[in-house]
C-alpha cells in the first residue's frame, strides 16, 4: 500500500482511493489501449502493448501494486477504489453462459495492464473458452450453480488449485454492483487463519491426504485430460507462512484426520473472514497462493443491470508453465 493514501476511500471496500487525476490518467491510457475498437485481447500483440502501457500508469498505483507483489499483508488481498469502467457507455450486463470478453475495453484493458504488472495474464482453455477477461455474471437458470455465474453463496476456495499451475494472482473489477447492494466477496488469508488451527490440524493440513478435482466452471473433459490426479496437501511451503490449494466444493479428505482438520480451517477461515461489498471502480487483487474467496447471495433480475465483475489471472512465472501453452501464449492448454 502507498506510504501516502492517495485518496479517500470511495467504497467501504477499497483500501485506498486512487486520486481523480490518476484515475483519468488511466483512462486516457485504456481509452488508446482500446481505440481501435477491434483489437481483441487474447492476441499476444495487444497484451504487449498493455504490458508497455503498464508502465505509464500512475506511480502511486504501480507502486501499491508492486508492494503488494512483494508481500500481500494479513489479508493476502488488496482492493483500490477509483478505478474508471466507463460507466456512461456501459453495456447492458451479460446474462449467456460463458460470458467473456474479447474486445478492448476500458476495464478489460486496465485489467489486463494490472495484471502485467503483476507477471503476466493466464487464462485456461476449458474455463471460458480461454479467454483472458472474463465476466462474472448471474446467468438464468444457472441460480444454483456453485460458480461464478451462480447467485447463491459461493464456498471458499483457491482458483483452480487442481491445476499444476494455478495463477498466483486473481484480479477483479467491479463494473456494476447488484441492485440491493448485498451481494458480498468474501476472502479469507492463511496469515490470519493459521493461529486459529490446532498443531495436529496444521500437521494433517501439510499432509498429501486431500484430492481436489476441477470445479464446475471447466469443461466437463478436463478431469479426463488431467488423470492423474494425485492426492496432494492444502498448505505447503513454510510452516509459519504456508501457501494453500484447496476448495471447499471439491476438495476431498482421504482420511479421518485429514476430515477433521479441513473442517476446522474452514471455521477458522470463516472466523477471519472479511466480506467485501464492491462499488463500481473497485478493483480487488487476491493473492491465490495465500487467501481462499467466495461469495454471499445475492438476487439477480435479469434486467441488464446486475451486479457485473470482469476478472482476469497473473502469475509471476509464465515460463514455469510452458509445456502447458502452445506457441508460448498465455492460454493453458491442458
Amino acid at each position: 500500500m502507498p506510504e501516502t493514501t492517495p485518496a479517500t476511500p470511495r467504497s467501504s471496500a477499497a483500501d485506498w482511493a486512487i486520486a481523480a487525476a490518476d484515475a483519468n490518467a488511466c483512462e486516457r491510457l485504456a481509452r488508446a489501449l482500446s481505440a481501435g475498437g477491434r483489437d481483441q485481447i487474447d492476441n499476444l500483440e495487444w497484451v504487449a502493448r498493455a504490458r508497455d502501457a503498464w508502465e505509464d500508469l500512475p506511480l502511486l498505483l504501480r507502486r501499491g501494486v508492486r508492494r503488494f507483489r512483494r508481500h500481500s499483508g494479513p489479508h493476502g488481498t488488496l482492493v483500490i477504489g477509483g478505478l474508471p469502467v466507463d460507466r456512461a457507455d456501459l453495456p447492458a450486463t451479460p446474462s449467456v453462459t460463458g460470458s467473456v470478453q474479447r474486445r478492448a475495453t476500458v476495464p478489460a484493458a486496465l485489467l489486463t495492464m494490472v495484471a502485467c504488472g503483476l507477471g503476466e495474464p493466464l487464462a485456461y482453455r476449458a474455463e471460458k473458452s480461454g479467454a483472458l477477461v472474463q465476466d462474472v455474471v448471474p446467468v438464468p437458470g444457472q441460480e444454483n450453480f456453485h460458480g461464478n455465474a451462480g447467485s447463491v453463496p459461493l464456498s471458499f476456495h483457491t482458483e483452480n488449485g487442481f491445476h499444476p499451475h494455478p495463477p498466483d494472482y486473481v484480479i477483479f473489477l467491479c463494473l456494476r454492483a447488484d441492485h440491493e447492494r448485498i451481494a458480498g466477496m468474501r476472502v479469507a488469508g492463511i496469515r490470519q487463519a493459521l493461529p486459529l488451527l490446532a498443531p495436529a490440524s496444521r500437521e494433517a493440513l501439510f499432509a498429501p491426504e486431500f484430492i481436489t478435482t476441477p470445479p464446475p466452471s471447466f469443461a466437463p473433459d478436463t478431469a479426463a485430460s488431467n488423470p492423474a490426479v494425485e492426492p496432494r496437501p492444502v498448505l505447503s511451503g513454510a510452516v509459519e507462512d504456508p501457501d494453500i490449494r484447496m476448495a471447499q466444493l471439491v476438495t476431498t479428505p482421504l482420511t479421518p484426520r485429514a476430515t477433521e482438520a479441513l473442517f476446522e480451517f474452514g471455521r477458522a477461515c470463516e472466523a477471519t473472514a472479511r466480506t467485501l461489498r464492491l462499488a463500481p471502480g473497485d478493483l480487488v487483487i487476491i493473492d491465490n497462493r495465500v487467501t481462499v474467496h467466495g461469495r454471499t447471495a445475492f438476487h439477480p433480475r435479469y434486467d441488464g443491470a446486475d451486479r457485473w465483475l470482469q476478472r482476469t489471472y497473473a502469475t509471476m512465472d509464465l515460463r514455469r508453465s510452458r509445456d502447458h501453452r502452445p506457441h508460448d501464449g498465455h492460454i493453458l492448454a491442458r
